[in-house]
């Protein structure tokens, strides 16, 4: 079996220090890079690109709102047009950064609440989909399973790769548990890794009801945020080579190939 671990990196900003990314990308596959408009900069999405390059990881745009002040995390509602823009504009940043370095992007993976508004969303959803298609019919598209981003992308003929969450909790209806609620986040590295061994094994959720979701999915994320970041992608990529599992970046998985 193929999985691939992917993290969110570059994220410089007030709330977040990208001191962790060296480290983190020598662990996963797939990096989703910040793009400058909930956090990062050109000088950190270059930087970011040049790690991944050294450490064979692949490279996907992380687009957000444009709203560095909330980290990209504030639920706002935008004309259509401006979202499209927003999206086009991101991958387009990211592009012109791989292509100077001898990289490129191969996947597209939204941030914050614009993906937790467009997971539960059908029409936000499929105005992403569309804005990522427009820019290349190529890229991956890197979705919570079961979500609407899903649906439509599947719909639309994307290229889809499903990912589930190593140190977020699920709600019984399949979403993460809020980041406003204490349980949200799992922070101890070895129950993250008994968290993801017994949903890759199972092929379903985990909620924390104890409630377990049927799903699909090629791929795991390790927030680089978290204080133990580093040591929970460490144990995780242990347990699921010890389990027999194929560990490849998203564009080299066989669906994609």
């Amino acid at each position: 079996m193929e999985i691939n671990i992917n993290c969110d990196l570059g994220e410089s900003s007030k709330f977040h220090s990208t001191e962790n990314d060296p480290s983190l990308l020598k662990i996963v596959n797939s990096a989703n890079i910040a793009c400058g408009y909930h956090a990062g900069d050109k000088p950190t999405m270059e930087k970011t690109v040049k790690i991944s390059k050294e450490n064979n990881v692949s490279i996907g745009a992380h687009p957000s709102f444009d709203d560095p002040e909330n980290f990209g995390r504030k639920r706002l509602n935008l004309p259509s047009g401006e979202i499209r823009k927003l999206i086009i504009d991101q991958i387009n940043t990211l592009s012109n950064i791989c292509t100077k370095l001898d990289m490129q992007v191969t996947h597209v993976k939204p941030h914050g609440a614009l993906n937790n508004m467009a997971c539960e969303d059908y029409d936000l959803a499929k105005l992403i989909s569309e804005s990522i298609l427009d820019v290349n019919k190529e890229l991956i598209f890197l979705v919570p399973t079961g979500s609407q981003m899903e649906k439509v992308g599947k719909k639309l003929g994307m290229k889809i790769a499903a990912e589930i969450f190593a140190d977020r909790n699920y709600e019984d209806d399949g979403n993460l548990v809020s980041r406003s609620k204490s349980n949200a986040m799992i922070t101890d590295p070895e129950v993250a890794k008994k968290h993801v061994i017994k949903m890759v094994r199972d092929q379903a959720l985990n909620c924390y009801s104890g409630k377990q979701i049927p799903c699909e999915f090629d791929s795991i994320c390790v927030h680089g945020d978290g204080a133990n970041a580093v040591g929970t992608a460490k144990e995780i990529k242990k347990g699921l080579i010890k389990s027999g599992i194929i560990l490849k970046s998203l564009n080299k998985l066989k669906k994609f190939i």
